[in-house]
């Protein structure tokens, strides 16, 4: 394939006329070889999805994307389709009829993009049937998410490297928007590649068009008076992001009673309201208070501001939310309410989604010696008998995603059909060490959040250094510069 087909495709098919920053490379790359394996970080917006869709229509074979979000793939999916490609999703609002025939169509090569989640290949007929398909291409986005450092961990992410053995071992591209070195070396470990094998593309955080401020407010009246500024004074769509469900309300009661008209959003909504939200928001100029569920997968060009009203835990978080802000490029602002209340917030967050071995134990001889209660009682009982008492507490949840990544379980508490498979819980779930370098990795992040607001030099700068970019020049459009 060469570079005149490929800029060919990029024209005809996408209708651009150049590449974007490593784009070009990163194709070439992947092209050019069987083991042309890349990871690849992108700012937010900077085009990851093209570094797969070009190089999938130049390679025989069909391309497998791999996507953690259900709205995130029928975007891409019917982006896709509106360009002449043959492409479909398998998800689970997709009927087993649809899903069986789509299967179908993508082995015998009459689709050329399928996207799928990764919990997709825990379905024993999914994994029998993908592993006749010719796949030319494996591409997995948001893939930080593979890596327990990183800050968006999905346990199914994790068996990325058998997902990939099960397909053959084709030439995969990984691609995120935030991953710090260690979390880099994790992604290609966990993809079984070793480093030589898997070239890293960096772009680094260059969006010249986010402004950056951050200041402390002493009070919630303080912040929802900023709040009120930003929004009388720059005209467009918001997002304010909040840690908690609980502080989110109450900031929407005060605006609800100053009239200033916002949607809400987070995770307790039912499916049908947040799409109902999602697509309203999408459709207009408009403010949202939103939790951190509220992002991955929204692309809205013209968001002028983006505001946490809670600071987040991670400067990755941080970094992947601000950034979709601004797509446009034009002029957006990146305000950061920071109070030391909220740094408590986090500390409780980090003490309690960290199980320490003693509690693995006790969960583990609960699910295998009381099967019936389990059963029969479900989550409430496994609650009280492990002294549950504070509803951020989510020892019990991580715990239950350890089991099963780590096939100690199988079903789930929810469905109470979940049983012990193994009666010996493996010894790396016990070992002291190995949770202490957890514990410290989540605190270290937290702590980087708070020398990111104390911080005197550029902010951008402070975020680049973080994920190893060091002798930036200053932005010229933080409140430091």
């Amino acid at each position: 394939m060469t570079l005149l087909n490929v800029k060919e495709i990029l024209q005809t098919t996408f209708s651009h006329e150049g590449f974007l920053g490593l784009q070009e490379q990163v194709i070439n790359r992947i092209i050019a070889s069987e083991e042309g394996h890349c990871l690849v970080l992108m700012p937010t917006g900077g085009g990851k999805s093209l570094c797969y869709q070009v190089p999938g229509l130049c390679l025989d074979g069909g391309t497998l994307v791999i996507s953690p979000l259900i709205s995130l793939m029928k975007d891409q999916v019917d982006a896709l389709r509106n360009k002449g490609v043959k492409a479909a999703y398998i998800n689970s609002t997709v009927s087993s009829g649809k899903r069986k025939s789509i299967l179908d169509e993508f082995v015998y090569g009459k689709i050329k993009f399928l996207y799928v989640t990764p919990e997709r290949f825990s379905k024993e007929d999914f994994r029998y049937k993908i592993k006749r398909a010719s796949i030319g291409l494996l591409a997995i986005d948001e893939a930080h998410c593979i890596s327990q450092w990183g800050h968006d961990f999905r346990p199914d992410y994790s068996r990325m490297g058998e997902i990939r053995e099960l397909l053959g071992s084709p030439r995969t591209v990984a691609l995120t928007a935030t991953a710090t070195e260690p979390v880099q070396k994790d992604i290609i470990k966990n993809l079984k590649l070793h480093e030589t094998q898997m070239k890293i593309f960096h772009q680094g955080i260059k969006r010249p068009n986010l402004r950056l401020e951050a200041d402390e407010y002493m009070s919630d009246s303080e912040k929802i008076d900023e709040i009120l500024r930003i929004y009388k004074s720059i005209q467009g769509s918001g997002i304010v992001y909040f840690s908690l469900i609980k502080t989110l309300n109450y900031f929407s009661e005060k605006l609800d009673q100053l009239k200033i008209p916002h949607f809400v959003y987070h995770g307790k909504l039912e499916n049908n309201e947040r799409k109902r939200v999602q697509n309203m928001f999408m459709e207009s100029q408009s403010l949202i208070l939103a939790t951190n569920s509220f992002g991955m997968g929204i692309d809205k060009s013209d968001i002028r501001y983006v505001i946490h009203g809670e600071i987040p835990g991670s400067l990755e978080s941080y970094y992947q939310e601000i950034g979709r802000s601004g797509r446009d490029g034009k002029d957006s602002l990146c305000k950061m309410l920071y109070s030391q209340d909220d740094l408590t917030t986090h500390m409780e967050f980090i003490k309690w989604s960290n199980p320490d071995p003693s509690f693995l134990k006790k969960l583990h001889f609960l699910l295998k010696n009381k099967e019936r209660e389990v059963h029969s009682f479900g989550r409430e009982y496994v609650e009280n008998q492990l002294f549950y008492k504070n509803r951020f507490d989510f020892r019990l949840d991580t715990g239950l995603s350890l089991f099963e990544r780590n096939h100690v379980t199988s079903g789930t508490l929810g469905e109470r059909n979940i049983k012990v498979l193994q009666e010996k819980l493996p010894e790396k779930l016990l070992d002291l060490q190995l949770y202490g370098e957890k514990l410290m990795s989540d605190q270290k992040k937290l702590l980087a959040i708070v020398e990111y607001f104390r911080t005197e030099k550029c902010r951008r700068q402070e975020i680049e250094s973080y994920f190893g970019f060091n002798d930036e020049p200053d932005c010229h459009n933080c409140d430091n510069c």
